[in-house]
This record gives C-alpha cells, sequence and structure tokens, in this order.
C-alpha cells in the first residue's frame, strides 16, 4: 500500500482503459491482436524508440513507415550504407542517434545472429541504448516487468504520488514509483498504457482529469495541484553562437558539400563548408577561393544546448574550380531534403538571393 491504494491498483485500473483506449501507431501491436496471439517485432520497437527519443510521435510516424519499408529488419539496415541512412535521417535531429542506429544494428546482426537481447542487461550491451530505451525494449518487445521511464511517465507518476520534488533531481524516486507499480502480468501494455495516459490526458498543460482512469487514486488531483506537477529546476539560460555557412553553386549546377566529423552536432552528416560556430561572430573561413556575395541572410535555428545564427555566403565556381573542403555534388543528385534542418534551412533562404554568374 501506498498513499491509500495498493500497488496493483494502478494497472487494475489502467490496462482497462488502454485496452480500450490504445493509440493506433504503426510500430504497436493493438492489444486485440496480442490476445489474438501476435508479437511485437523487437526490430520495430527498437526502431521506434530510437527515433522517439527527444522527438515526437507526430514528427516521427512518416520516417518510421520509410526506414521499415526500405530498411525492413535489422540485416538490411545492417547492410545499408552509412550516406544512405543519415540522408534518410535528415530531419529528425540529435544526429548521434543515427550513427548509433547504424552501430547498433551491426552489433545485432554480426554478433547476436539478428537477434535483439530480450533482456534490459542485454539490452543495456548494445550501443546507443540507455537504461530508458532498454526498459521499453524489453517490456514492449519481451514482456518484462521493466520500468519504463520517459517524460510522459515522470508526469502522472509524479502527479498521482504528488512528488513535490523538482526534476531532474525527482528522477529516482520516481524511477523508484515506476518499479513499485510495474505489473508481472501484461508489463509490456502496463508501459505503453502510462505513457499514453500522458500523451492523452495527463498532459502537461490543462490536464482532462475528469476522465482519467486514475483519478480516485490521484493525490495531485484531490490537491488540485495536478496542472502545476512535475516541478521543475529553472533551465539556464540558452547561449547564442554565430556561424557562417558557404554555398557555393558551379557553372554545371553542382554543390558544394562536406561530410561533418563523426563526432559533435550532425556529425557524418553532409553540409555546407563554413566556420566554426562560436558565441562571438566568427572570422571569414571560406572554402575556395571566390568573389563571395554577402546577400544578408541569416539561419536561425535553435539546438538543444544554445541557438544559432548562421550568416549566408553565396558563390559561383568554374568548371575547373578546386575546394580546399568538400566536394562537389551533382545537381542531379543533390536532394536538399537530405541535409539536416539547419543546412536546408539554409538552402531554401538562399534561393533567389544568388549573385549572377
Amino acid at each position: 500500500m501506498r498513499d491509500g491504494f495498493a500497488d496493483s491498483d494502478a494497472s487494475a485500473s489502467l490496462l482497462p482503459w488502454y485496452d480500450r483506449h490504445a493509440r493506433d501507431l504503426p510500430w504497436r501491436i493493438s492489444p486485440a491482436a496480442l490476445r489474438a496471439g501476435a508479437r511485437p517485432d523487437p526490430y520495430l520497437v527498437w526502431l521506434s524508440e530510437i527515433m522517439l527519443q527527444q522527438t515526437t510521435v507526430a514528427a516521427v510516424r512518416d520516417y518510421f513507415q520509410s526506414f521499415t519499408k526500405r530498411w525492413p529488419d535489422v540485416g538490411a539496415l545492417a547492410a545499408a550504407e552509412d550516406a544512405e541512412v543519415m540522408g534518410a535521417w535528415a530531419g529528425l535531429g540529435y544526429y548521434a542517434r543515427a550513427r548509433n542506429l547504424l552501430k547498433c544494428a551491426r552489433v545485432v546482426a554480426q554478433d547476436h545472429a539478428g537477434i535483439f537481447p530480450d533482456t534490459e542487461a542485454g539490452l543495456l550491451t548494445l550501443p546507443g541504448i540507455g537504461p530508458y530505451t532498454a526498459a521499453a525494449i524489453a517490456a514492449i518487445a519481451f514482456d518484462r516487468p521493466a520500468a519504463v521511464m520517459d517524460g510522459n511517465v515522470e508526469r502522472v507518476l509524479a502527479r498521482l504520488f504528488a512528488v513535490q520534488t523538482p526534476l531532474p533531481a525527482a528522477k529516482t524516486e520516481l524511477k523508484a514509483l515506476a518499479a513499485r507499480l510495474t505489473p508481472v502480468q501484461r508489463p509490456g501494455c502496463y508501459a505503453q498504457a502510462v505513457m499514453d495516459l500522458g500523451a492523452t490526458i495527463c498532459t502537461p498543460r490543462n490536464p482532462t482529469c475528469g476522465i482519467c482512469p486514475l483519478r480516485s487514486m490521484c493525490q495531485a488531483s484531490m490537491m488540485g495541484i495536478a496542472a502545476d506537477l512535475p516541478r521543475k529546476t529553472p533551465k539556464k539560460q540558452v547561449p547564442t553562437r554565430h556561424g557562417i555557412a558557404y554555398l557555393v553553386r558551379r557553372c554545371d549546377g553542382a554543390v558544394l558539400l562536406e561530410t561533418r566529423p563523426e563526432t559533435g552536432l550532425l556529425g557524418g552528416m553532409l553540409g555546407w563548408p563554413g566556420s566554426d560556430w562560436a558565441e562571438t561572430p566568427p572570422a571569414e573561413a571560406p572554402p575556395i577561393t571566390l568573389h563571395w556575395h554577402d546577400p544578408k541572410l541569416e539561419v536561425r535555428h535553435t539546438f538543444t544546448h544554445f541557438h544559432l545564427r548562421l550568416s549566408l555566403r553565396l558563390g559561383h565556381a568554374g568548371q575547373d574550380a578546386t575546394p580546399d573542403r568538400g566536394e562537389f555534388h551533382p545537381r542531379a543528385i543533390f536532394r536538399p531534403a537530405n541535409l539536416p534542418t539547419v543546412m536546408r534551412k539554409a538552402w531554401d533562404l538562399a534561393q533567389g538571393s544568388w549573385p549572377e554568374d
């Protein structure tokens, strides 16, 4: 017992609600299909969980369907070219996830005969899989009683038990509560039920407590403070960095691109050659000697830890031009959609502002 209800009461109330109201997601096996004997594909569960890290369901849905059509199993993904996968990931952000996606697929294919480990401990040995993802895969794909903790779950538990310690300090307490409430029976459905509850009813703002299956147990609802929880430690002010991006078109239409270093932001992605990104405006660092046009245009983009203001420089190059950095990509195979978002913004902004040849 805790705070007036038994640990089992939460799953007893939540699972029937989930059976009726589970979200229809392309990577999910419905409760009805599970009862009929269908089993989740660990590859699809893993892929969706990696994509969903720090990203919304709405943003992920189309990417997931595109990936699984192109690479339907872990072996196919493991055999893919790095550049193809990075290009397909472009726009999802947090590009280290894409690099680790490939590393993990190759480890599973080569070291585990294409079969994902079925325990949290085993999953944690794979590249790019941390405690949350390991617990989610273990619960959803293998029905292990693992305590899954994402932002939705943290919010539900903070309200259910009126935990007023601010995040992130409250994470240890919330994790312990999640472990206590996770049932032995149907833990995968329970994990998804808590996430769905947080996404659809126990929302960050204006939670619809009146239709919540856990309302009779919710301490925050009884106290009238549900909308105020979870509390969060104030964030530090996000700094602004400045940079320059150099966009070059050759006379035959080819564009100058470079592959960014494997480590760091946008690692391994194609992008426009440019300067470092720093809090003070950088010095010019052109990748090729040209007459550069300054269109007085600036891309503004926000990463997790800073805002970026990226000034553009535009130039035309002759057929025999030799860059110091990067290489020319024929216009016929250049796809702006394969660029990371900030680089695609630069391309879109530059259209209509190119100097005369």
